[in-house]
């Protein structure tokens, strides 16, 4: 069963660990996201020298392609892709909705969804074919994954949205909340609580009142990072963290980029995804520690130095950036990779660092290094 220890805090800013039958998980955390049970561009070995602490799946992409009972068969999703530290695996509702919304979404077939009260009806963009989630049956799943921690299925509003859309999804989303820990069998996993509301107050409160009363195993801060401005996310959050227990660990979904991520922190936050270190990575946008670079940008073709000066990443101690925009403009799928491993290790490195400030007490001095140098270059 997942237990969370409080170690230490520094103002708002928590460090702690969460236990797992697969390992401990220092936090705040980073989790890199394999949304089909791979983390893009790169190969386990690679990915676990970047030093990830636990990953992302997500539900409604391996439930459409391989299939529940592929991954059945082969003993759960640790053991179908041979990883063995902890996973967390998203419900797949953001996709749900967020794909049927998508004029660009990749496949041959245009998504489409029905909600309910009792679930949401959904064609698969892969296929057309129809498909129905409740939440019994997206816990179902994701027991049958073995992730360590389970989202339940929610309803997560896009921006804008109005009050009376927000309110309906915040109601939708406890009722659904209470059938995913009733139909929860395995003790072994636990299952986060999300929060809803929008960039509405009130019914963020409303919505973190009803979840925290029903003690959960962990709770997120869902519908955030969905296109709002950042100071309202961190209005958001600030108006969600109070409510939520100091003894359980607190997710915010989706986020983000470095600054959101520090400023998250310093409202008390503790676990982060996001899919832009890997996507920012194989467009060739490198986070480092003076800002983010376009390696493909002419300036760099004579440049011998590392991406980082300061990085420990495979990339920075072998190859030059020179190196690398050669391999982006001549389109090779090496220089994907060489990105990839630099960006996760990037942000992987930054929560190493945000946890060694708040363990000295020294946090706020942190943040204000951090964006000093950090804001010292441009793309």
């Amino acid at each position: 069963m997942l237990r969370f220890k409080l170690l230490k805090k520094d103002g708002n800013a928590r460090l702690g660990k969460i236990y797992t039958s697969h390992g401990e998980i220092e936090t705040p955390v980073f989790m890199p996201v394999g949304t089909q049970g791979t983390v893009k561009a790169v190969t386990k070995d690679q990915l676990l020298s970047t030093k990830p602490q636990i990953i992302l799946g997500n539900t409604y992409h391996l439930y459409l392609r391989p299939g529940i009972e592929v991954i059945e068969y082969f003993g759960g999703l640790h053991r179908f892709i041979n990883w063995e530290l902890p996973i967390l695996t998203d419900s797949g509702g953001f996709q749900v909705f967020s794909l049927a919304k998508d004029k660009n979404v990749s496949g041959k077939h245009k998504a489409q969804v029905i909600l309910s009260d009792e679930g949401v009806k959904f064609k698969s963009h892969l296929d057309g074919s129809w498909h129905f989630f409740t939440p019994e049956f997206v816990v179902h799943i994701q027991e049958i994954f073995g992730s360590d921690i389970m989202m339940p299925l929610d309803v997560c509003p896009p921006y804008p949205v109005s009050h009376t859309t927000a309110s309906d999804a915040v109601k939708k989303t406890i009722d659904w909340l209470k059938r995913s820990k009733k139909a929860k069998k395995n003790e072994s996993q636990a299952l986060f609580g999300i929060i809803q509301g929008s960039v509405y107050p009130d019914l963020r409160k409303e919505s973190a009142d009803m979840t925290i009363q029903l003690d959960m195993d962990g709770y997120a801060i869902g519908g955030l990072s969905v296109g709002e401005p950042a100071e309202l996310m961190y209005e958001m959050t600030e108006v969600v963290i109070p409510f939520i227990p100091e003894d359980k660990p607190r997710y915010l979904m989706g986020v983000g980029t470095p600054e959101n991520i520090i400023e998250s922190v310093y409202r008390g936050v503790d676990m982060f995804d996001c899919v832009m270190p890997t996507r920012n990575a194989r467009n060739g946008t490198l986070f480092t520690t003076y800002g983010r670079i376009n390696i493909k940008a002419a300036k760099h073709k004579f440049s011998e130095e590392p991406v980082d000066s300061e990085c420990d990443c495979y990339t920075c101690r072998n190859f030059s950036r020179g190196y690398l925009r050669h391999l982006f403009n001549a389109e090779e799928i090496t220089g994907m990779t060489l990105a990839t491993i630099h960006n996760l290790r990037f942000y992987s490195r930054l929560m190493e660092n945000i946890r060694n400030a708040i363990k000295e007490g020294r946090f706020n001095k942190f943040r204000e290094e951090f964006y000093e140098r950090y804001n010292s270059l441009k793309i």
